[in-house]
């Protein structure tokens, strides 16, 4: 499908199936590497992670561990500027290292937030992992270590992303056609 209608909006195929799925064996063998002997704990910030870590953790040839938190900072199309935790930490995090599993890094606040909180568990290192990142839309630095893609300033669904909890389904991503 070149093209979706998701909750009554259009959306152009812009990342297919494919391409997704080389670069996360990409970003797995990136992470394998890296963190060979330190067991890291993949934590994934649910909703839309949940897809990307599956198929990444399915990809990383070394033993490590995952769990999730849930963070939000959406509402329809645009972020509200403003996170909201909704499930906290429940992981022992002293002495970890811990990869910070993402679906999009948008304006890199929730990721600030996160980042701030995960100190105060004293883990090891803490690395952030992200399927897609938005450059332009950036606010804050943020040291991205493992980024399977990067790309415009556009409104995304799919492989897990969603337009107010529609089309995480979709094998590829689309991108609004129609603001």
């Amino acid at each position: 499908m070149d093209k979706v209608i998701v909750n009554g909006k259009t959306f152009r195929k812009s990342i297919p199936e494919e391409e997704l799925k080389q670069r996360v064996k990409e970003v797995a063998a990136q992470i394998s590497r890296d963190m060979a002997d330190k067991n890291p704990l993949l934590l994934g910030v649910l909703n839309g992670a949940f897809i990307f870590a599956a198929d990444l953790m399915r990809e990383i040839s070394i033993p490590c561990e995952i769990s999730f938190v849930k963070l939000a900072s959406y509402q329809g199309t645009t972020s509200t500027g403003k996170v909201r935790e909704l499930v906290g930490i429940n992981e022992d995090l002293a002495g970890r290292h811990v990869i910070i599993v993402e679906d999009i890094v948008d304006t890199g606040l929730t990721m600030q937030r996160m980042m701030e909180q995960l100190a105060a568990h004293h883990p090891a290192s803490i690395s952030i992992c992200a399927l897609l990142v938005k450059p332009d839309k950036l606010q804050v630095p943020l040291d991205l270590r493992y980024v399977a893609l990067k790309i415009p300033n556009d409104f995304i669904v799919g492989y897990g992303l969603d337009y107010d909890q529609q089309g995480r389904g979709l094998k590829d991503i689309y991108t609004i056609a129609e603001p």
